[in-house]
């Protein structure tokens, strides 16, 4: 008597530990810049509103003001 193995719940798992990975490392990388990427989108939308952008002592603490 011979059992028939399941390979496709085999890819399965290997496609979701796959997944989990890149997740990881996407959220990772966020997390480490995610003060630059802060700082630009401020800079961006500080330029949109004619204010002048001040940068923060830390990444990502960056504001706007009020161009004198």
């Amino acid at each position: 008597m011979r059992i028939k193995l399941n390979r496709k719940g085999q890819a399965l798992v290997e496609y979701v530990l796959i997944i989990g990975l890149v997740t990881l490392i996407i959220v990772g990388l966020v997390d480490w810049f995610g003060g630059y990427l802060k700082d630009s989108i401020t800079k961006t939308s500080c330029s949109l509103v004619d204010q002048e952008y001040v940068s923060g002592k830390k990444p990502g603490q960056g504001t706007c003001k009020e161009k004198k």
